[in-house]
């Protein structure tokens, strides 16, 4: 079964089980400070799932485009991904663990015709927070799983979220496909390999408090995620999800264009590669700093290994057009196909710039040394500053007759990867259910601000992101020049004069035309559904949005101090803002 035959099968089969189909959300999550990239289905809707009714009703479905980077090191074996396409299905307080397993058998069984007998399961199994998860269990035992294939797992495999240190959370149920050629095991071992998970079942029915105790959900929400790429692997019967139709027509390319066959390097391209075009469809261009620093360096590692196997110099050129052509119905790649060739072109001299210097340092250091022996240090600046990879290093020390400590570059390695998970926990740690009361207020405070910005500096302002947290907010609109110090001064005493003015907020909930005619703000590009809530403060800003907001805006404690306003990114200004009590 081809991919596109896959993605429309799932969301038929939902609609006839009386879900709505929503649109699959920007790869950059809106009003959301925990990741940098949408990693879920089920991060647009997190306010839903702590209760806000959908606008579409309590039965959802829809394939979201999703963007992991915590296992990129280990991009290019059999499995591991950047960008993925996840299907889900939520129930919003509506059914929960009995009807939701036996929708992803019937479509698993019926619809994609999974053989039943290659089918096993797994639940929670208890602990000290939340009882074990019979459950679910007593709902696969009636469908017919029998008990050898059902696996009681700790919280570590079964159990998902909270996004953050807070938030909705609860037990899963993860269903496993036996793809080994010999026959199908009567007992499922969650160790073999051969057992591939296809599907995820979440049960969010606790809300973990920032006490560290869980409390139970007023409303139960389901939350499933089915990858379409695993799925094609075990539908088009392959092994390897690099396999399937979703990745080789770019892997003829690449293979087309270089002179050594190399099977990581050529993954680690097609997957880097396709992950940097849906990175740059977002209009995020490289840089230093958020994800403008993860697409650099997708890029980067990418054209390294363009490198060791000696690939033609267009070929990541080649390869967006690939990838943009493959995906043009589902995600509008086309639209952007300039400005995505144009930023992997000017990445990719910048690299060219970069490399050259890293292999004059190569040559200065291999001088100055002693003995035939390149220190683990020397390797892992190259490889940290200069973009070398270690297989580049050792390469360059052999035609010098040099060995490298490889177990030194790796300590250095292991050194630099615990600082970097330091560094990103503050990232995480407002959880991805924050709607503390200082957040919701510089979340409203933010429909001012961008009101403002139409009033004072240009009528056809748009968001472009945003990030709020507890104690800032930080605001990214499209503008081609950096503020004056007195259009700053007009931005800060406007917002100031509408919170005093103590205007009501009140949400409608209406069809996109009406949106439109109302004037309300927001990119209508296939990005809502058919039904938006609209928010109103007053009769001064009218915008389409899901985040928590204050009734009032005499509820907005402080005044509001713009403390920084600088360049995003290319044509986007970014503005941080706090409430100065």
């Amino acid at each position: 079964m081809e991919s596109e035959e896959i993605r429309k099968g799932f969301i038929e089969f939902f609609k006839k089980k009386k879900h709505k189909e929503i649109k699959n959300s920007s790869l950059i999550p809106e009003n959301d400070p925990t990741v940098l990239f949408t990693t879920a289905g089920m991060h647009p809707l997190v306010p839903y799932l702590l209760g806000e009714k959908h606008p579409l009703g309590k039965r959802l479905v829809n394939i979201q485009r999703c963007i992991r980077t915590g296992d990129i090191e280990d991009v290019g074996d059999e499995t591991h991904l950047t960008f993925f396409e996840m299907m889900g299905n939520w129930s919003l307080g509506d059914y929960f663990k009995e009807e939701s397993i036996k929708m992803s058998y019937e479509f698993l069984v019926d619809v994609l015709k999974f053989d039943k007998n290659k089918l096993a399961v797994s639940c929670f199994e208890g602990d000290k927070d939340a009882p074990k998860d019979e459950e679910a269990a007593d709902a696969w035992r009636r469908i017919g799983i029998s008990e050898k294939r059902i696996a009681f797992l700790d919280k570590n495999e079964n159990w998902w979220g909270p996004a953050g240190e807070t938030g909705p959370c609860g037990p899963d149920s993860e269903i496993f496909y036996w793809v080994g050629d010999e026959e199908v095991p009567e007992e499922f071992d969650v160790k073999n390999p051969k057992w591939v998970e296809v599907w995820n079942n979440v049960f969010m029915q606790y809300n973990k408090l920032k006490s560290g105790e869980f409390e139970p959900l007023k409303q139960k929400n389901v939350d499933t995620g089915i990858g379409v790429e695993r799925t094609a692997m075990v539908l088009q019967n392959k092994k390897i999800i690099f396999d399937t139709d979703l990745f080789l027509p770019i892997l003829e390319i690449i293979r087309e264009n270089s002179k050594k066959d190399d099977l990581k390097s050529e993954r680690i391209i097609a997957d880097h590669l396709k992950a940097s075009v849906f990175i740059l469809n977002e209009k995020i261009t490289p840089s230093n700093l958020g994800q403008g620093y993860v697409l650099r360096r997708l890029i980067r590692r990418a054209l390294r290994y363009c490198k060791l196997i000696d690939a033609k110099e267009d070929i990541c050129e080649e390869i967006a057009k690939i990838v943009i052509e493959m995906y043009k119905d589902s995600y509008g790649l086309k639209k952007n196909e300039i400005f995505i060739l144009n930023e992997l072109k000017k990445e990719q001299e910048k690299f060219k710039k970069t490399l050259n210097n890293g292999l004059k340092v190569f040559e200065r250091e291999v001088n100055n040394l002693k003995e035939k022996f390149l220190p683990g240090k020397i390797a892992f600046t190259l490889f940290a500053s200069y973009g070398f990879p270690l297989e580049m290093t050792v390469e360059l020390a052999e035609e010098k007759k040099l060995d490298v400590d490889e177990d030194g570059f790796w300590d250095e390695f292991k050194k630099h990867q615990d600082l970097s998970r330091k560094a990103t926990k503050g990232v995480f740690k407002s959880g991805l259910a924050d709607k503390s009361d200082e957040t919701t207020q510089l979340h409203t405070v933010t429909h001012l601000l961008l009101q403002a910005l139409r009033n004072h500096i240009n009528n056809k302002i748009e968001q472009r992101g945003s990030n709020i947290t507890s104690e800032r907010l930080r605001f990214d609109f499209n503008f081609d020049r950096k503020l004056t110090d007195d259009e700053l001064r007009k931005l800060e005493n406007e917002v100031n004069e509408k919170i005093h003015e103590k205007l009501d907020v009140k949400k409608e909930e209406m069809s996109i035309e009406e949106a439109k005619e109302k004037g309300a703000t927001g990119i209508f590009e296939d990005k809502y559904g058919e039904v938006v809530s609209v928010y109103f403060v007053g009769d001064y800003s009218k915008e389409i949005c899901a985040g928590p907001h204050v009734e009032n805006t005499s509820k907005i404690k402080g005044k509001f101090k713009i403390v920084k306003e600088e360049s995003s990114s290319a044509g986007v200004r970014r503005i941080k803002g706090i409430l100065e009590n």
